[in-house]
């Protein structure tokens, strides 16, 4: 995020400990870097067939090397996957460093040999890729 402080711009980055950074007069080399920095949490979800709830969970354990690879590739980080058993709903949280870049990630080869390899166990569509719902963001705390 980006504001003027007086003749300053002020970028506030909570990755690694840093909380803020100044930069001394307005360039827009400086305030693209500004914009660069912040990540975007989505939240969203999908629906595992109920005898599968076992299966789901054992595949992700053993997630394929390529495939963490190309989650971090396309800016993908923090991705957790939370089970509702009763409903059968699986709810996703990832960060996210541009999501335009992550939605290139359904293109690529590994990609769809994941959601051929869950095709069995989940609700998808007919490209095999998960039925998903993007969720709401309606409160956050650092």
């Amino acid at each position: 995020m980006l504001w003027k402080d007086d003749e300053k711009w002020i970028c506030k980055k909570r990755r690694k400990g840093i909380e803020k950074q100044e930069y001394k007069r307005y360039s827009e080399v400086r305030k693209r870097w500004c914009v660069f920095m912040a990540k975007v949490i989505k939240g969203f979800k999908m629906r595992v067939y109920p005898e599968f709830h076992e299966e789901y969970e054992r595949r992700h354990n053993e997630l394929w090397p390529e495939m963490k690879e190309m989650i971090h590739e396309y800016g993908g980080s923090n991705y957790t996957i939370f089970l509702d058993k009763e409903t059968n709903t699986l709810f996703g949280v990832i960060e996210l460093e541009d999501p335009a870049r992550w939605d290139e990630s359904a293109n690529t080869a590994i990609c769809r040999k994941w959601w051929d390899y869950m095709a069995d166990i989940m609700d998808t569509n007919p490209d095999n890729s998960p039925v998903s719902i993007d969720l709401k963001n309606v409160f956050h705390l650092d």
